[in-house]
This record gives C-alpha cells, structure tokens and sequence, in this order.
C-alpha cells in the first residue's frame, strides 16, 4: 500500500491521515521557510561591515547559501522516505534555529562560509519535504491547497525581514534581532511538531535518480518561473533606475509591487485553481506574466515598469504551486524524488538565472534580457496542457 493510500485508509492503525492538524502545520513550515531565509536579508550589510568583506567576497560568501541547498535539495525526498516529514522537517528546522546566530557571531570568512553554507543546505531540505508534505496533505484532502501554503512562505517573507528591520530600527543590535528571530522560529516549529506526517515517501527506492518523463516538463517550468521571479528581485529595481531612469530611492518598488501581487495571488489562488482547474491557471498565469515583463519592456514610464512588474506577480503566483500539485499526481517517479526532483529545478532558476541574465544584459540590452523571459513564458503557457494532464 503507497503512502498516499495509507493516509487516506480511514481506521489504518498508525497511519498518517491528513486534516486540520496536518494543514495547519503545513503552513508554519511555509511560513518558517519563509521567515527564516527572509531575515538574514537585512542583516547582511552588518555582515559584511563586520568582517570587511568587499563586494566579490560577499557574493562568494552569499553563493555559499545557493551552494548548500542545491546540494542537499536532491538527497532530501530521500531523507523523507527514510526517516518521514516529521523528523526531516524538525531536523532542519532545528539547524536552521541555531545557524540564525550563528551567521552573526561567525569571527572569520571561513567560518561565515561553513555557516551559510549549512543553513542553506537546512533550507534546501525544508524545502523539499515541506513540499513533500503538501502535496500529500492536498490529495488526500481532494481539493487545491498548494497556493495557499505557498502563500504563506510569501507571508513569512514579510514578516522575517520585516520584524528584523524593525527591530534594527528600534535599535536592537544585529545579534539580538536574529536570536529573537530564531527564538520564534523554534517556537512555531514545536507547534507544528503534531501535525507533521510520521511518513515521507513510498517503497524502497534510491536516495537520488534524475528527473525523467513528466516530472522533467515540469521542472522546466518550475525552472522558468523562478527565473522570471529571480529576474525581478535582481534586476527590476536596476532595470527602472538605468532604463527608465525612475528616482533610486522608489525603483525598488518594482520588486514590493511583484511581491504584493504575488502574495496576494498565492493567499487567494486555492479557490481561483478550484474554479478555473490547473490548465487555465498555467495558461493564464503565464500569459500575464509574460504581458507584465512586456510593459515594462515597451512603456518608457517608470509607472508602467512597477504596473508590469506587479502583473508579472500576479501572473506568477500560482503557476509553480499547480506544478508542486502536478508532480504529486504524475506516475513516472515516486512522489518524493519527484518534489526533490522538482524543487531542485526550480531554485537553480533562482540561483542561475539572474546571473545568465545579466551577461546577456551586457551583450545586448537588459530589455532584451527581459524579452527573453518573455518567450520563455509563452513556452511555459504552450506546455501547459502537457504539465498539468492528470
């Protein structure tokens, strides 16, 4: 019997079978995730000015974290089948908790490297499995939940780097924002403790295969999507300052107006995807998002940029939740190695794509970058039907 099938056994001695425990949890590790890796952003300038880092340091240093997750992202579906959610999920919440400080006590440059990269690898796991977790928490519930739990990364986004920036504001040192920060972190991790699954993957299979058949389709999508994400956390706020030459002190509301649409869309996306099926969410997701970057490509307003930019937010929100939901209903690779697979994919757009990006701005212009993501997007809506089939 495969794991999904045992949750969904009522009466099966022992068996895990998804409600509104399970749910609830699922979304505080969304919101850990989010909360966690979000509330180190505003710490890094302290980090920096610490240990005298120059700017190509800090960007070796900040690799470190990629390095770390996309390690670890491929062996974590693995470690759930092994051990279950449970324990995974509390294991690297737990790691995450403690690195918190650490990132802001480390004396040297090799001891910051170590750091982030544990921490990155931590988030890498999490990641995965609390994916992992919701998918199975959707299916057996039989209705859409993936935007919802995606939402709440978003929300705990806000709050880490929010909630720090504030406390530095108040006048909280570096090092007491960041432990309160784990403090409440380890604290929303006990109490999600109950409600998540003793169980994490199904049969006896290898720790790591590469994605195949669907589960590639996929993670090709997810990989665009991140990219156009990444694309405008680094590039939006350089794009309306330099090309449209909007005031630097508001062309970083270009990302805060994809942000807000994104979150927005993610909070309200499980009852858009029960109303329009997952076909037409990707379709349309991915035609907005595609009309966002155009407008910010063809309107010389600096207005036009950040209404583009949120279009792309709003377009995106929900396609890559439906893909996490279509990895957990394709037949080619078990359920776990399938999200792994998944996840994996999409954050090397994150990691990979504003770099790529940004040599091809320098060859040509960064509107043509952008345009590219264009095309990309209209591939992602021309493969929708074949991503999304049941």
């Amino acid at each position: 019997m495969s794991l999904l099938e045992d949750a969904a056994t009522p009466g099966r001695a022992g068996a895990d079978r998804p409600g509104a425990r399970e749910r609830i949890a699922t979304r505080l590790a969304f919101f850990i995730a989010g909360f966690a890796v979000s509330a180190w952003a505003p710490l890094i300038p302290f980090a920096k000015r610490r240990l005298a880092l120059d700017d190509a340091q800090l960007g070796l240093m900040l690799l470190c974290l990629g390095i770390g997750s996309v390690l670890m992202m491929p062996l974590a579906g693995g470690l759930a089948a092994r051990f279950g959610c449970r324990r995974a999920i509390l294991a690297a919440g737990t790691v995450i908790c403690l690195c918190l400080p650490a990132l802001m006590l480390a004396p040297s440059i090799p001891v910051l490297a170590a750091a982030l990269a544990v921490f990155g690898a931590s988030l890498g796991v999490l990641d995965v499995v609390m994916n992992l977790q919701a998918v199975i928490v959707e299916r057996v519930s039989g209705r859409a939940m993936m935007s919802g739990f995606h939402g709440m990364y978003s929300v705990g986004g806000i709050a880490g780097a929010g909630g720090v920036a504030g406390a530095l504001a108040l006048g909280a040192s570096p090092l007491v924002a960041i432990t309160g920060t784990a403090v409440l972190a380890a604290l929303l991790l006990a109490a999600a403790r109950g409600g998540l699954l003793a169980q994490g993957g199904e049969g006896d299979h290898p720790a790591f295969v590469l994605p195949r058949g669907r589960v590639l389709l996929v993670g090709a999508v997810c990989f665009a999507m991140f990219l156009s994400e990444g694309a405008v956390l680094d590039w939006s706020a350089v794009f309306l300052s330099t090309v449209r030459h909007a005031d630097p002190a508001t062309a970083g509301f270009g990302y805060v107006a994809f942000a807000a649409t994104m979150t927005l869309g993610r909070l309200t996306g499980d009852r858009i995807v029960q109303a329009l099926g997952a076909f037409r969410v990707v379709v349309c997701g991915a035609l907005v998002a595609a009309a966002g970057f155009a407008l910010a490509i063809l309107s010389a307003s600096p207005m036009a940029g950040l209404a583009g930019f949120a279009l792309v937010g709003a377009g995106a929100a929900n396609v890559v939740p439906v893909m996490f939901s279509a990895a957990g209903r394709q037949h080619d690779m078990p359920t776990h190695l399938a999200v792994a697979a998944v996840t994996t994919m999409g954050y090397a757009g994150v990691l990979l794509g504003p770099a790529a990006l940004g040599f091809v701005a320098k060859a040509t212009s960064l509107p043509m970058a952008f345009g590219l993501l264009v095309a990309l997007l209209l591939c992602v809506a021309g493969a929708a039907r074949q991503a999304t089939r049941s």
